[in-house]
């Protein structure tokens, strides 16, 4: 039995715990099964932003039209691109490697449980003072053993010239949008009316309008069956349509992004108290501790904020509260996301339905962002900021902004939602004249009118 001051399942984001723990004289113990850096740094968030900046930019040619600019694409070069990502993504694990000091020893493997404190990697025991699972999720299994997930389209390796695309989420819709700004045959089957069905129902609503202008996207459609012919090289998909029509096309190459799952099932979790949700992600309580004493797990394992920017901030707060003794829990007043897309959104807090389903007083406001002159320059009718506020005491209940840099502009509010959460602070502020972000005030003003009104 090997004894360790920290054992960290996982190699994802809480690699920097591992690290920071071994600065500090700790002795840790790092099991990965794949490539340090997890599912963002490897098959995610980042790799897919990198393919995400070759399409803005082969958009804005695509576009430019609208600027009164005659311009055209001759060639783009996708295996070079591919190639580029890929050179990244290679990198990942071994720029990982150099973080960590010689009081981190890296087990190459699966980890499993064999009792509460005991893990079991490339049969060798390991035991400690704390151990902290972070082993993130895992996409739901394709239909096809030859079809794609996010999880192993990357690094890709053969270019495809078609790709047929299934889902409705986050996911499908910012790959969707990659492969077919870069030239390539795209088409994605979503089984509803509805694309990004988190959002608030006005985003949606838009951003099905401008989505499906440059994207193919065959709606209330199942796969019923796929096959692969080998000598063709490519998928043979048998359609269904809502009115039971059935018809076939053919791809070269097939992704599912239908959701993820927890990873907890290869955990061998039944050898120790630790207790699972409905859904099979691991329990905890607001010190991300488990059911078991000392053993905690942050991140996508939890199945409860299963967002990159989430699990930093989760094991950021852990580090302090192992071992600088910071004996708050971690209380997120608000959780943001984005869809890095065209056209981008970004959101945080409440929808109107959500409110209206919660019975939650509220007042809606919706603006476009032509009063400034650096979104008129874009030539884009549809960027529009959406605030939902409490009407007693100018509180903002959620904030949604669908147009370019939505991403960016946004954190101008988180930062106000963060201090006192009072929408007049955005009417009060000074702005820089005439910066994109410039388009808060007037949705600002146009909020806390609607709310006077109440």
């Amino acid at each position: 039995m090997q004894k360790f001051d920290l054992i960290v399942l996982g190699g994802g984001r809480a690699s920097y715990l591992a690290r920071n723990a071994a600065k500090e004289g700790k002795k840790v113990a790092l099991i990965e099964k794949s490539s340090l850096g997890g599912t963002c740094a490897n098959r995610g968030c980042v790799p897919s932003k990198l393919l995400i900046g070759y399409a803005d930019v082969a958009r804005a040619i695509q576009e430019a039209k609208r600027h009164f600019i005659d311009a055209g694409i001759e060639d783009i070069d996708v295996a070079k691109i591919f190639e580029t990502t890929n050179e990244y993504i290679a990198g990942v694990d071994e720029e990982y490697q150099e973080m960590f000091n010689e009081n981190v020893t890296l087990f190459r493997g699966e980890g499993r449980f064999q009792s509460n404190k005991v893990i079991e990697v490339n049969e060798q025991e390991l035991t400690a003072q704390h151990i902290v699972i972070a082993t993130g999720s895992r996409p739901m299994q394709a239909p096809h053993e030859k079809a794609y997930t996010s999880d192993d389209i990357f690094p890709l390796k053969k270019i495809p010239k078609s790709i047929a695309i299934v889902g409705s989420g986050f996911v499908a819709v910012e790959l969707s949008n990659f492969f077919a700004a870069v030239g390539i045959k795209t088409k994605l089957f979503v089984r509803s009316e509805h694309l990004v069905g988190n959002e608030d129902k006005e985003i949606q609503t838009i951003f099905k309008q401008e989505f499906t202008k440059n994207v193919d996207v065959a709606f209330n459609t199942t796969i019923e069956d796929v096959t692969y012919d080998s000598k063709k090289q490519h998928f043979h998909l048998n359609i269904k349509t809502k009115d039971e029509d059935i018809y076939t096309q053919n791809y070269e190459a097939l992704l599912y992004a239908i959701g993820r799952k927890s990873n907890a099932d290869l955990l061998c979790l039944e050898n120790t108290d630790i207790k699972l949700d409905d859904k099979g992600f691991i329990k905890r309580d607001a010190f991300f501790q488990t059911s078991v004493q000392d053993v905690f797990v942050v991140g996508d394992a939890s199945g409860e904020y299963m967002l990159q920017h989430a699990a930093a901030h989760e094991v950021n707060h852990l580090e302090k509260y192992l071992y600088e003794n910071k004996q708050e829990p971690l209380v997120f007043k608000y959780m943001p996301h984005a869809v890095f897309c065209e056209p981008e959104i970004a959101s945080v807090g409440l929808t109107q339905e959500a409110c209206e389903e919660q019975n939650i007083p509220f007042v809606a406001s919706s603006t476009n962002w032509l009063a400034s002159a650096k979104a008129q320059a874009m030539k884009l009718e549809y960027p529009l900021t959406k605030f939902l506020i409490n009407p007693e005491n100018f509180e903002i209940l959620g904030c949604h902004l669908i147009g370019p840099q939505s991403s960016t502009i946004i954190h101008q509010v988180l930062s106000v939602m963060h201090i006192d959460n009072d929408i007049r602070h955005l009417k009060e502020m000074l702005y820089i004249h005439p910066a994109l972000s410039e388009a808060l005030l007037p949705a600002a003003i146009d909020a806390i009118k609607e709310v006077r009104k109440y």
